[in-house]
């Protein structure tokens, strides 16, 4: 093949782009048949003398200089602009090639030039476009699969709530992240609907890179292909509903405790008449007998009694309504009056109490023996927990703060004790559960301390790991 290989330009007529050979001038001298065919359907086809008119008026300059470039240069030049056919746009990408030379003898150069409608992939590509840009500012994760299950797409918010980064995601399959809570069936179901081209929609629950949980709805759409109707990939989009599960949770708690306070108030009643009987008899024996013996067990009888009655005490003030009057307290000295009457405790002697108490803590309309026995309850709490670790490495401390936020008083106890697992922290409000060694705890405490903070509609969290100590937190709403 040599450089004076000569062609007929008809054998362009059987392609489907535009082809147009040019003299150096930008003339139109002779085009395929595709090309004429596109320019008839124009009102005025014969205005259309040279292949910038064709173009797009504000690129028309850019084009005669990619086109003077082209032959100036003796090299093949490419740009994208529109050409305005019965004043319809259609957006095409242009390719100058020179130099030719044609079989019909001519010796003058010219320039062919080819035209390709990109309309379709314009559309497309903005299309994707939308897409992405719609994928990456939203709040909900995306991820796009190949058909194997291999990641190819994750947006910003899939990364931030799986907290891998986009290196590791991409390529793995989407269960590195799996909680391992769904059996294999249910996985399989998946895969068999969205194979077969449907929409599979669930809950699921997985588990973010620091093992925490991560709570979704999930919508996997297969992706399909217009061409042949096969599944080319498939595109999952979660919705968070973490907090909705910890709310339900919270929900179920909290009916729960409203089901075991209205059946405390029916076993104190059944129970406390029997309990005095008891009691009296025990006096009775008492003082009519005279061996030490008997006195000694007795008096283990009576001091059982007592503990019993406590707790049916401690039932009552939970199950029923308070009928004390609500006082201006200041919450301040309730702690400082708390803390006072802990330190009292033989238990309490060696542990370092550190009040951090905010002046600014507004007055709070409360019962005071009410709240004051909630800061007992937990400071109590925290020294048989200081004083039950058997290291001596760490401080014996217990830190007690004050201070408002949003509208809210928040008190925080927080002490150095073993801290407590994972599994009791849910636990703990619950009634009659406690760590302690039998007969050491009745398990009321807190539980009587949950309705009381309640009542005032405040709430109380607790925050702890083994090893680290733990943290209660509480807030009462300041009255406006």
């Amino acid at each position: 093949m040599t450089g004076n290989f000569t062609f007929n330009f008809e054998l362009f007529n059987n392609f489907p782009d535009m082809y147009f050979l040019l003299s150096k001038k930008g003339e139109i001298i002779r085009m395929n048949s595709f090309a004429k065919e596109v320019i008839s359907q124009d009102e005025n086809p014969e205005s259309f003398k040279e292949i910038f008119d064709l173009i797009e008026l504000c690129d028309r300059n850019e084009g005669q200089n990619i086109f003077n470039k082209t032959i100036s240069e003796r090299a093949n030049k490419q740009f994208q602009t529109r050409f305005f056919i019965q004043n319809k746009p259609i957006d095409v990408n242009i390719t100058f090639t020179y130099p030719v030379l044609t079989s019909e003898g001519e010796s003058d150069e010219y320039v062919i030039t080819i035209v390709r409608d990109i309309t379709e992939e314009k559309k497309k590509e903005v299309e994707l476009m939308r897409f992405h840009n719609v994928a990456e500012g939203t709040v909900n994760p995306v991820q796009i699969t190949d058909l194997t299950g291999k990641m190819i797409y994750v947006n910003p918010a899939f990364v931030k709530v799986s907290g891998y980064p986009k290196e590791e995601l991409l390529g793995k399959n989407p269960r590195i992240f799996g909680s391992g809570k769904h059996p294999k069936k249910f996985w399989a179901k998946v895969w068999e609907t969205i194979s077969s081209g449907k929409v599979w929609f669930g809950e699921v629950e997985n588990r973010r890179k620091n093992g925490e949980p991560f709570y979704s709805q999930l919508l996997i759409s297969p992706i399909i292909d217009k061409k042949d109707g096969k599944v080319t990939g498939y595109f999952g989009i979660h919705r968070d509903i973490s907090e909705k599960r910890v709310l339900e949770k919270q929900l179920i708690h909290t009916q729960k405790m409203e089901s075991i306070g209205t059946l405390a108030a029916g076993i104190a009643h059944e129970v406390g008449n029997p309990l005095a009987s008891i009691s009296a008899l025990v006096q009775v024996v008492q003082r009519n007998t005279k061996e030490q013996f008997t006195n000694e067990k007795l008096a283990m009888v009576k001091s059982q009694v007592t503990r019993i009655s406590k707790i049916i005490r401690d039932l009552v003030d939970f199950s029923r309504p308070s009928n004390y009057e609500l006082k201006s307290t200041d919450i301040n000295k309730t702690l400082k009056e708390a803390v006072e009457i802990t330190r009292v405790g033989t238990k309490a002697k060696d542990i370092q109490f550190n009040l951090k108490l905010d002046n600014d803590v507004p007055d709070l309309p409360l019962i005071p023996d009410q709240i004051q026995q909630v800061f007992l309850n937990i400071l109590i709490n925290a020294v048989d927990a200081i004083t039950e670790e058997k290291t001596n490495s760490k401080p014996r401390k217990i830190d007690i703060e004050s201070f408002t936020k949003d509208n809210y008083v928040v008190i925080r106890i927080s002490d150095t004790g073993p801290g407590i697992e994972e599994e009791n922290i849910t636990k703990i409000f619950e009634p009659f559960f406690t760590t302690k060694e039998q007969g050491k705890g009745t398990g009321l405490g807190l539980w009587v301390s949950y309705g009381i903070i309640k009542s005032f509609q405040g709430d109380i969290k607790v925050k702890s790991k083994p090893g680290e100590g733990t943290v209660f937190h509480l807030t009462l709403p300041i009255e406006t």
